[in-house]
């Protein structure tokens, strides 16, 4: 079973940037599909970015590809989100998933484990 703890939200204007991280414990990390999510208020929790165990494949919902960028650090059990020219509209809840297998995962039913969330908030 692995474990996931998300850090690095906060409150930051609009054009600004955020790193957030995702910490796993558990010996299988290295060889899962890691994922980052995001629900907003009132909203269904979206597919934001995916990577694959290895780094060699990445996938960005089309609101956040160019500004956001996703990658992992197997030696430290650990995935981040680099956030840049941050809107309004990014924010949201930002939940890290994983799950078993190769290449990527868009749909959040196909993870299965799930970090609490870290809140990011943007102002205009």
């Amino acid at each position: 079973q692995v474990q996931l703890v998300e850090s690095g939200g906060g409150l930051v204007q609009a054009g600004g940037s955020l790193r957030l991280s995702c910490a796993a414990s558990g010996r299988t990390f290295s060889s899962n599909v890691m994922g980052w999510f995001r629900q907003a208020p009132g909203k269904e929790r979206e597919f934001v970015s995916a990577i694959s165990w290895n780094g060699a494949i990445t996938h960005y919902a089309g609101s956040v590809k160019g500004r956001f960028t996703i990658s992992r650090d197997n030696a430290k059990n650990t995935v981040y989100l680099q956030m840049n020219s941050l809107k309004p509209e990014d924010t949201a809840v930002y939940y890290c998933a994983g799950a078993q297998g190769s290449g990527v995962r868009l749909v959040k039913n196909e993870y299965n484990y799930w970090g609490q969330g870290t809140q990011v908030t943007v102002s205009s």
